[in-house]
């Protein structure tokens, strides 16, 4: 599929909403190991979405990149994990979704921040890429990234060696005056134009500590500065913390369409969601989207 000109045929692109959690639902660990455990478990939650309006979805590959492996003492194939996610989302899509290859952080700094080599990270982020590729995706998509320095380094790997667009996207812990701020703190406008500069075909923001009509404070942020198109992913709400210490995210469906409503009024053309979103919170969006 030709992204660009799918996302230039439909006025809202519909992607998918959270993996992890679904995984964790129906039985398998969340994360791309599962590609290979639970594929069926794993084609399931791409079906599910896809019955619920989603025109995009994105493979469960988050952070399947050597660094990130390393540092969580995982010895998973990197190829092969990746692959399988690509043939897993590829055959539950058929011709009704475009397949997005979802690339995450490699858990590790760049210097002098930390001690990872920007040739390290390029590396790791293009072995990543070229997997995906290979498999078949229609696009890559940089996410939940706090360092635009990453996120930068990310997109140059997909763009500088593959033919296929790529969304960048930052993920942000607050909002201050015109845009959001990444816990690198890094504004939202000088992520867009770092990521713009690096080759990004779009723009996103997803997860962080932000409500959904939040984030469009970011897409107005974004839009000020870029022409690019724009890709919304919130939470499903603010986090809070159970009694177990764990985060929970319980905005309902009706409630995180409306903020993405918002988002979309702000500029975003592109909408999904992010942790603690469902099905039913992707078909809320859907609908919404078709009212337009």
């Amino acid at each position: 599929m030709d992204f660009l000109k799918f996302v230039g045929a439909n006025k809202i692109v519909i992607f998918d909403g959270a993996m992890g959690t679904q995984l964790n639902a129906r039985g398998a660990k969340p994360g791309g190991t599962s590609n290979i455990a639970f594929p069926e478990i794993v084609a399931d939650v791409h079906r599910a979405y896809i019955d619920a309006g989603s025109n995009a979805i994105i493979t469960n590959t988050f952070c399947m990149n050597s660094l990130y492996l390393k540092s969580q003492g995982s010895a998973g194939d990197v190829a092969a994990i990746n692959r399988a996610g690509v043939v897993i989302a590829r055959k539950a899509a058929g011709d009704s979704a475009a397949v997005i290859g979802d690339i995450g952080p490699t858990g590790e700094m760049l210097k002098p921040v930390g001690v990872c080599a920007e040739e390290q990270m390029y590396e790791a982020f293009l072995e990543q890429a070229r997997a995906l590729a290979e498999a078949g995706v229609d696009a890559f998509i940089i996410e939940t990234m706090i360092d635009y320095r990453e996120a930068a380094c990310a997109v140059r790997a997909c763009k500088e060696n593959f033919k296929l667009p790529v969304i960048g996207s930052m993920t942000y812990a607050t909002v201050i005056k015109g845009g959001g701020l990444t816990t690198m703190g890094h504004k939202a406008a000088d992520c867009a134009a770092a990521l713009e500069k690096a080759g990004a075909d779009f723009l996103g923001s997803n997860c962080g500590d932000l409500d959904p009509k939040e984030v469009a404070i970011v897409v107005a942020s974004y839009r000020s500065v870029s022409a690019l198109p724009i890709l919304v992913e919130p939470n499903a709400g603010k986090p809070r913390l159970d009694e177990n210490d764990r985060a929970v995210y319980d905005m309902p469906p009706a409630e995180f369409a409306e903020g993405v409503r918002e988002c979309i009024a702000a500029g975003a053309s592109l909408a999904g969601g992010c942790c603690g979103t469902s099905p039913e919170h992707i078909r809320a969006v859907a609908e919404m989207a078709a009212n337009l």
